[in-house]
């Protein structure tokens, strides 16, 4: 019976299979169009970067028969092996050994050679051919290209555009045959911009005024409003807390607490004061360094002391020095300038012009930190900051540092930046390693990018000059590309860490360009910038999607739709905790420990130090907003990871999205939650209302949009469902979820069936996505 069955299944698979091929040899996909003019930088260059740079590409460790592809002084020059013969001869691809071998049927000819599981499709080999036809002309990489403003283009729908970014937008959409959708309700539309700028979902007065106005302006108005309240400063640091890799430890083993949390606050005071975004980088990188360099100027360079410090013995730690300093550059890299610095660090970047001699004369900036590989073992506040360090006073938080939320007298202490006296010598790294020095290096940027200019001083302050020159070609673009990525879901560049050869195109490369201009034409200006992408027309947009859309533009590449997406983790806290009335809006100061399940940090922990142990906090501590969570890194906080927050390990530009049942088991049972939904439903059942009234109010104070009749319709029948049939038993020990005193003389069994229904509006997939 077995041996019939098995065959039996074996008929079936090569019928379906059969039938697949004959399928798909009837309906072959149609040839990709080849276009009229072939651009190296959009066409050639990301197949070349994909198949064939590895080994004919920046790094000569890798380059195989001495041939590079990617400058064309050497593409155009003779073959090592073959002196007659070129592998591109401009205008005849016949006589171009690149092309031939391209196109070779004999496999040891072929390239990529098959043993690389690499091939080009016919539609490249025809782009590459009709490029060679074209004269094979080479152009800088896009991105290494400082910017220039384009003029704006000229639309049909001249009636749509808000501002110059519409146009952009709607001249891709116009070439594709699509149309941008229309605005978006004022009450989705209200959502998406407050998550957007604060970070919090907006209150039922906010709502009523806002669906009040009907002025023309009452849109800008709430933008205004919006970007002048203080959590605009606190939604906006989160990103750059990601990037920067803080965190509440130190990492490594020992992962003992660590106080920066004073530069934290110092990022939200900047957000909140619109610092233009060269002198919030400035101060950061050089604070210490700018002439009559103030306390705050000096607590801005906690920045670069964000990253891991081990405390372990029997460590070597001249090892541990140069890791603290790779990651700094790296941090710049990435970070800063968007491109993937890192991987020169053991040898010469394998895909961008980057050499390891580069990789180490940036290196040189960072190398001269007055610091230690270890300084001390695990103990007391002495180690909560490591040297260079900077302590603050009383005294400085009630006249210079006033933003700092100081709670109490104990000695606040902060890591930053400070140089040596003298120079460190700085070498290149033999294979990236801490005691092989190579060749000696002086400070110096690469070359590709913008060369450094004598005009700066070789330090810090002078790398941010040269970050700031308006020829710079990547500071503007990717800054840009950040907070586009931060309201739209996705970069303009999509990789918006690699702006390098195999990173992805730009989506819109003019209107990049346009926003970079702009960004430094307008002296950097956050504040600006942000009010550009929010007040236009692509923003705001409705979300709904069509058949014919989805089918046209699955990723809304085009954006003739607006963002649909989760918020990030800190965020959804917020949200719960603020549609509830827990939220404790207080702003700065030390990290908290909310709920946590326990024994996670005693199955993790050297058991040393002030970490080893979870000592969860109490009170208006347990209801601040997600950010101000403490952070460790060996262990972080669990109900964020599973949103896929930062662990803070490493600069972060962008955070995975990814849709798990984990997510939906923390929405179901996270104390948080059940929390919230008992508190908010306390407070409806003290109003003197129906049920059904109370049940619209949580709806919009949740969702953030009054619920259609068919929504109250189900929430209320469940409502009454679960009065009927809750236990008293189980209904006492729902409400005893969370430290939260419960309501005296209310109805136990009234409260945990209107907190089910809280919980259940809670747990809907609108409730925490931004539509």
């Amino acid at each position: 019976m077995r041996k019939t069955s098995f065959f039996l299944f074996i008929a079936v698979c090569l019928v379906i299979a059969f039938q697949c091929c004959t399928s798909n040899s009837s309906n072959q996909p149609k040839e990709e169009k080849v276009p009229e003019r072939i651009s190296y930088n959009f066409d050639i260059r990301p197949i070349l970067s994909d198949k064939c740079l590895a080994c004919h590409g920046p790094d000569a460790n890798k380059r195989e028969a001495g041939l590079r592809l990617d400058l064309a002084e050497n593409a155009f020059q003779a073959l090592k092996e073959n002196p007659k013969a070129h592998a591109l001869v401009a205008g005849k691809p016949e006589l171009s050994a690149a092309y031939l071998r391209i196109t070779s049927k004999d496999t040891a000819l072929l390239m990529p050679p098959p043993s690389s599981n690499l091939k080009l499709s016919q539609h490249e080999i025809n782009l590459i051919e009709k490029w060679i036809k074209q004269g094979a002309k080479y152009e800088k990489h896009w991105a290494f290209v400082a910017p220039k403003k384009p003029a704006v283009p000229e639309v049909k729908m001249t009636d749509w555009p808000k501002n110059e970014i519409d146009n952009f937008i709607l001249q891709k959409q116009e070439e594709q045959g699509l149309k941008p959708n229309q605005e978006a309700d004022k009450e989705r539309l209200l959502k998406r911009l407050s998550l957007d700028l604060n970070g919090l979902p907006p209150g039922l007065q906010m709502m009523d005024e806002f669906l009040a106005d009907t002025s023309p302006a009452a849109y800008e108005k709430m933008v205004d409003k919006l970007l002048r309240n203080a959590a605009y400063g606190e939604k906006m640091a989160l990103h750059w807390l990601d990037l920067a890799r803080y965190a509440d430890s130190h990492g490594y083993q020992d992962d003992g607490y660590r106080t920066q949390w004073p530069w934290r606050d110092w990022v939200i005071h900047a957000f909140n004061n619109n610092m233009h975004y060269n002198d919030f980088v400035t101060w950061q990188m050089a604070g210490d360094l700018m002439p009559k360099a103030t306390k705050e100027q000096l607590l801005a360079t906690g920045f670069n002391r964000n990253h891991k410090i081990t405390e372990e013995g029997g460590i070597i730690p001249e090892e541990y020095r140069i890791m603290y300093v790779t990651d700094r550059n790296d941090l710049f890299g990435k970070g800063l300038l968007g491109v993937t610095l890192e991987c020169a660090h053991c040898h010469d970047h394998k895909y961008d012009p980057f050499s390891q001699k580069e990789y180490y004369q940036m290196f040189a900036f960072f190398n001269n930190v007055k610091e230690v590989g270890i300084e001390s073992v695990i103990g007391g506040p002495e180690t909560y900051a490591k040297k260079p360090l900077m302590e603050i006073s009383n005294e400085d938080v009630k006249n210079i540092l006033t933003f700092v939320n100081k709670q109490d007298t104990n000695r606040l202490i902060v890591s930053v930046m400070g140089d040596l006296d003298t120079t460190r010598k700085t070498y290149v790294l033999k294979r990236g390693v801490y005691d092989a020095p190579g060749e000696e290096v002086q400070p110096g940027t690469p070359s590709s990018i913008l060369p450094f200019s004598n005009k700066y001083p070789k330090n810090r302050l002078g790398l941010s000059q040269w970050l700031f020159d308006k020829k710079n070609p990547l500071t503007a673009r990717v800054y840009v590309n950040i907070l586009w990525q931060e309201f739209f879901g996705k970069g303009i560049v999509k990789t918006s860490g690699d702006f390098g050869m195999q990173g992805e195109l730009p989506s819109h490369p003019a209107l990049l360009d346009w926003l970079a201009s702009d960004f430094m034409e307008h002296n950097w200006d956050i504040k600006r910038l942000v009010k550009q992408m929010v007040t236009s027309a692509t923003y705001r947009q409705s979300a709904v999607v069509t058949k014919d859309k989805l089918a046209a533009d699955p990723d809304n590449i085009l954006l003739a739709r607006g963002p649909r997406y989760r918020i990030h983790a800190e965020f959804i806290k917020d949200l719960v905790l603020s549609s509830s009335g827990l939220l404790n809006k207080t702003i700065g100061g030390p990290s908290v420990k909310p709920y946590q399940p326990a024994g996670l940090w005693e199955g993790a922990t050297s058991g040393r130090g002030l970490l080893s142990v979870y000592n969860q906090d109490h009170g208006g501590s347990l209801y601040r907003r997600g950010m101000y969570t403490l952070i460790k890194r060996t262990v972080p906080p669990p109900t964020m990871g599973i949103f896929d927050a930062s662990n803070r390990d490493l600069c972060e530009v962008k955070r995975l999205k990814t849709n798990t049942p984990l997510q939906a088991l923390v929405m179901m049972n996270d104390p948080a939650v059940l929390e919230a939904s008992r508190v908010l439903a306390a407070k409806l059942l003290q109003e003197k209302t129906e049920s059904e009234a109370k049940i619209v109010k949580a709806f919009r104070l949740i969702v953030c949009r009054t619920p259609s009749e068919k929504e109250v319709g189900v929430l209320t029948a469940y409502y009454n469902k679960e009065l009927k049939t809750i236990k008293p038993e189980a209904a006492k020990k729902m409400v005893a979820i969370g430290e939260y005193p419960i309501t005296k003389n209310i109805d136990i069994k009234t409260l945990a069936a209107l907190m089910r229904v809280v919980s259940t509006i809670y747990n809907l997939e609108e409730t925490i996505t931004k539509t």
